[in-house]
C-alpha cells in the first residue's frame, strides 16, 4: 500500500510503499477512501505535540470500509462504511475508563499518534471506536466529522444551554458547529483573524449573526465562547466578551501560552475549560446530531501524495472549511 510517513519533525511527510497491515483481536482492516487534514496533525509534524509513534502514518478522520476482521469482532461486516476518530484506544479499567470518562483514560491510544492512521491506502482501528457513518454523507463530505465535528461537538456541549456563542477560529470544526448550534435556535458570533473578511462573510453565509476580527467587541455579551484558533492570548480577550456566569471552552489539543489577565475578567463566576480527545458517545450522539441538522462540510479534496500541500495549506489558511485526502481506487 502507500502511505506517507512522518519519519522526524522538521521533514515532510514521505511517501513510501509498505505492507498492508495485518488486523490483530478486537481489530478491523479498513481500506482508507477519505482521510481529512486536522490541525492536530500538523502540530504533530512541527514538533508541538512530543512523544508520537516514530515512524507514523498520521490522519485520524478516517472515512472507509471494513476490508478484514480480527478475532472478537462481531458488530462490523466486510465492507461496512465505518469512521474512525481521534481516540483510537481505552484500557476500560482504569479509574477514567470506569467512571465513564474514557477520554482521559491512563492508557489511551490515538489514531494518526500512538497508532497509525488514515493517510494511507489501508489502516488498522480498534472495532469499538469505529462509528457507522450516515448514508446522507458521501466519504469526502464525512471525514471532517470523525474530528471537526467531534471535537467540536463535545467543546459545543460543555457551552450547556448557552444561548449566544462565540466561536474564535471559524476553520473546519466551528463551520459545523455553527450549523448544529443554529439548528438548535442559538446565535452564533464568529471571530475569525483580523482582516479576514472572507472568512467572515463565509461564517455570515452559513447564519452567524455577527462575525468579525478576534480583536473586535461583539454587539451582545456572549454566554459562552469556543476557541478553536491555538492562540493562548484569545482566552483573555474572549473572557472580555462573556458575560457573568458564563465559559471560555478551548477545544484545541495545543495551545500557545496563554497572557496574565486581571481576576476581574474572570470574576462574577466565569470559567475557563479545556477539552481532552472525545468519547464514544460523543460520536454516537454527534453523527445522528448532523443529519438532523443538514450539516454541510466545506471541504478541498487532495490526492494522497499531496499530503505535505494540504498541511501547508492549512497552515496558511489558504481555504474554508477542511482537507481532506482522497485515496485513488
Amino acid at each position: 500500500m502507500r502511505a506517507m510517513v512522518f519519519e522526524k519533525t522538521g521533514q515532510p511527510l514521505a511517501l513510501r510503499e509498505m505492507p498492508k497491515p495485518a488486523p490483530g483481536p478486537g481489530e478491523i482492516r479498513i481500506r482508507v477512501r477519505a482521510c481529512a487534514v486536522c490541525r492536530t496533525d500538523l502540530h504533530i509534524v512541527e514538533g508541538d505535540l512530543r512523544n508520537p509513534k516514530l515512524p507514523l502514518i498520521p490522519g485520524h478522520e478516517i472515512i472507509g470500509v471494513v476490508d478484514e476482521i480480527g478475532n472478537g469482532v462481531k458488530d462490523l461486516t466486510l465492507g461496512e462504511r465505518v469512521g474512525v476518530p481521534w481516540l483510537g484506544h481505552s484500557c476500560g479499567q482504569c479509574r477514567y475508563c470506569l467512571k465513564g470518562q474514557e477520554n482521559l483514560c491512563e492508557k489511551a491510544e490515538f489514531t494518526g499518534y500512538t497508532r497509525d492512521g488514515g493517510f494511507a491506502d489501508f489502516t488498522v482501528a480498534d472495532a469499538r471506536y469505529c462509528f457507522p457513518i450516515p448514508d446522507a454523507y458521501a466519504d469526502e463530505k464525512a471525514a471532517p466529522l470523525m474530528c471537526a465535528g467531534l471535537i467540536g461537538y463535545r467543546s459545543y456541549r460543555m457551552a450547556g444551554d448557552a444561548q449566544r456563542i462565540g466561536l474564535y477560529g471559524f476553520g473546519a470544526a466551528a463551520h459545523i458547529i455553527a450549523q448544529v448550534a443554529i439548528h438548535q435556535k442559538r446565535e452564533i458570533y464568529a471571530f475569525t483573524k483580523p482582516g479576514d473578511e472572507k472568512g467572515q462573510s463565509f461564517a455570515r453565509s452559513l447564519g452567524a449573526v455577527w462575525a468579525g476580527g478576534s480583536d473586535e467587541t461583539p454587539p451582545e455579551k456572549l454566554d459562552a465562547a469556543i476557541i478553536f484558533a491555538p492562540v493562548g492570548a484569545l482566552i483573555p480577550a474572549a473572557l472580555k466578551n462573556v458575560d457573568k456566569g458564563g465559559a471560555v471552552i478551548c477545544a484545541g489539543i495545543h495551545m500557545s501560552d496563554i497572557p496574565s489577565f486581571p481576576y476581574a475578567d474572570l470574576w462574577e463566576e466565569r470559567k475557563i475549560q479545556s477539552v481532552a480527545n472525545l468519547t464514544r458517545q460523543d460520536g454516537v450522539e454527534f453523527l445522528q446530531v448532523a443529519p438532523e441538522a443538514m450539516v454541510e462540510t466545506s471541504t478541498h479534496p487532495y490526492p494522497l501524495e499531496q499530503a505535505n500541500e494540504a498541511l501547508d495549506d492549512l497552515r496558511e489558511a489558504r481555504f474554508e472549511g477542511a482537507a481532506v485526502l482522497i485515496m485513488s481506487e
